[in-house]
């Protein structure tokens, strides 16, 4: 039986992903695995455009749209990957839907894996900003651009940034 909506019926833990993956094992995912598998963050994450990386993922309309905006389950569901991919940069909210901050404990470490020059990850977090924006969480996306936009800001300072000018951008269009 094909799904009546993929994106909500995941999200509800309904049904898996296209590889049989619920979302709630996707979520507790050791960070290795999150770095390494790369054809679930169009699942946590949902955009409105057909993914050229992964053409299995749905697409969202705005019907899914709606649903997620009025849905408490799915606005929690939809925090906790956003907190979970958070905690993989080695970022946190303190207190939602507080300001993001990086993690004492981890940021030294986990920045190491998304924190260079023309890294994937930065195009994981256009789209986490993207989709937290069209399917309810803003005041979370908001803040994670808030810090994105401060670490970008002393990078541009340095003699060799890891980020770019034109991955600033796609944050930048992503989030207004």
């Amino acid at each position: 039986m094909t799904p009546v909506n993929p994106i909500v019926d995941f999200y509800s833990n309904a049904s898996p992903d296209h590889r049989g993956r619920y979302l709630q094992e996707i979520l507790e995912w050791s960070d290795d695995e999150l770095e390494r598998v790369h054809d679930y963050i169009q699942w946590l994450f949902p955009l409105p455009d057909r993914s050229g990386f992964n053409v299995s993922a749905p697409v969202l309309d705005g019907g899914t749209i709606r649903e997620f905006r009025s849905r408490p389950s799915l606005q929690r569901n939809m925090r906790a990957s956003f907190l979970r991919m958070l905690a993989f940069y080695g970022l946190e909210i303190a207190e939602l839907p507080g300001p993001v901050v990086r993690s004492e404990s981890s940021f030294a470490q986990r920045s190491e894996n998304w924190l260079t020059e023309n890294n994937h990850n930065h195009l994981r977090i256009t789209r986490i900003l993207r989709s937290s924006r069209l399917l309810g969480l803003d005041a979370e996306a908001l803040a994670f651009f808030g810090l994105l936009a401060d670490i970008y800001n002393l990078e541009i300072s340095s003699s060799f940034p890891r980020i770019s000018d034109e991955t600033f951008r796609f944050w930048k269009s992503a989030v207004f």
